[in-house]
């Protein structure tokens, strides 16, 4: 099935760059592996090095700055395919202000108290929590 038809709702939300990335990669997977969460899980791990998500979509990583999001999409072979605990799209690896900067407008209470690692869970709560309202 062609990526395009089963692009995910919050990347439907999102640029138009950033669906292409993940089509692009999707389909390319599952000519690889074949249909399924493999594809799925490359797919993302591509969107990831250039994107980051943003409440209820992904939009571009501050100044072009390209690369693993997180500890978890920066492995590779058997690693990567243990599973582990991600970011869920977040990129843990932005700078504190950034961060800070992302948790404002997505309006994350008591954020200036809060450490990198904290900002990093609060922002991945408030995403799923925009994402849930968008799709409802």
């Amino acid at each position: 099935m062609p990526a395009k038809e089963e692009l995910p709702s919050t990347l439907k939300r999102s640029p138009k760059k950033a669906q292409e990335t993940w089509s692009k990669t999707h389909d390319s997977a599952v000519e690889s592996y074949g249909e399924g969460e493999r594809a799925h899980r490359t797919a993302f791990s591509s969107l990831k090095h250039s994107f980051e998500k943003v409440g209820d979509h992904w939009e571009p990583k501050e100044d072009g700055k390209k690369g693993p999001s997180d500890e978890h999409s920066a492995r590779r072979g058997a690693r990567a395919r243990r599973g582990g605990e991600t970011a869920e799209g977040v990129d843990a690896n932005a700078s504190k202000a950034h961060l800070m900067e992302l948790a404002k407008r997505l309006d994350v209470p008591g954020r200036s108290r809060m450490t990198k690692s904290e900002l990093v869970e609060a922002l991945k709560k408030a995403n799923r929590k925009s994402t849930a309202k968008s799709r409802s």
